[in-house]
């Protein structure tokens, strides 16, 4: 499987020879899934060496949460959540990414040592994010986005939904570089769950080869979406709970890992590092035409030899 990674950042994080696997470390009260649960730094860098002990190949440290309806925090409380855990972690040695759609929180993560700037947004709730980016020479997620959290729901409306969301990306690109952006900066992620609460989201998987051929890294960011929820549902209708998603995440995960996808963002790593070597493995194979063992690098690591 030939999956690489933006040029700018470390060997490991680009030539793996499989998906690689972003732990979610929210510093939220109120993040959908575990809002609360490691809000304190302390608790936050504790959860996030749990995730690299667990498969993780890089953090991604958020602190505002963008689930349906969440308020936006301000921007110096933003702050002051990120940059105590993320200074800690890479002290330790540890590859973080900042969840943000801010280019003051982006440019002080940077600053932090952060390799990654995951921008839900993609640039459209910032201005001056871009300029950071390019300054800075960060690894840049342009996510794909039509608002925010508030109104997502509403805008749900695609004529073909992979098509629509190929163009808009590509619009995205073509501001990356006018601002001065490098290509090999950057990084694609389809947007599940935003802007399509529920069946928009499948075509966007099973075509996932479609936005990998554009030729940019892709990220998939399934991990417990209320799509999942809702495809798990109970009897009466019920969606299924977040923390009940994760069986069909690391399916999502395998199945992303196949279509070529560079990092799949998680917040169960376990479940979804094996996910990325079966796939790995699976593909290797696939891609020999002797029918014996695949040769795709990393595809036979266990998970402390992959990192």
């Amino acid at each position: 499987m030939d999956v690489v990674g933006p040029a700018v950042l470390p060997p490991p994080l680009r030539e793996a020879g499989r998906t690689l696997v972003m732990g979610v470390v929210n510093v939220t009260p109120d993040s959908f899934s575990d809002g609360g649960r490691w809000f304190t730094p302390g608790a936050a860098v504790a959860h996030g060496l749990t995730l690299l002990e667990q498969g993780a190949d890089l953090l991604d440290v958020g602190g505002e949460s963008t689930r349906p309806g969440a308020r936006r925090v301000p921007i110096d409380e933003e702050r002051e959540r990120v940059l105590p855990v993320i200074t800690e972690l890479v002290r330790r040695g540890v590859a973080v990414s900042v969840d943000t759609t801010r280019a003051q929180v982006a440019r002080a993560a940077a600053e932090a040592g952060a390799l990654v700037v995951n921008d839900v947004s993609g640039g459209l709730a910032d201005d001056a994010m871009y300029g950071v980016v390019a300054e800075t020479g960060v690894a840049y997620v342009a996510m794909h986005w039509r608002g925010h959290a508030d109104v997502m729901d509403e805008l749900d409306d695609y004529d073909d939904v992979v098509t629509d969301v190929r163009r808009e990306l590509a619009e995205r690109v073509d501001a990356l570089r006018a601002a001065g952006v490098r290509d090999e900066q950057v990084v694609l992620d389809p947007g599940l769950g935003f802007a399509k609460p529920g069946a928009s989201n499948w075509p966007l998987l099973a075509r996932l080869p479609e936005l990998v051929g554009d030729g940019f890294p892709v990220l998939v960011g399934a991990s417990r979406k209320r799509f999942l929820g809702h495809l798990l549902a109970a009897p009466d209708g019920t969606p299924a709970p977040p923390l009940q998603r994760d069986h069909a995440t690391a399916a999502v995960t395998a199945l992303a890992a196949a279509a070529g996808a560079w990092c799949v963002r998680v917040h169960d790593v376990a479940a979804s590092a094996d996910a990325v070597r079966v796939a790995a493995a699976w593909e290797g194979v696939r891609g020999t035409t002797s029918g014996g063992a695949g040769t795709t690098s990393g595809a036979g690591t266990t998970r402390e030899e992959s990192r």
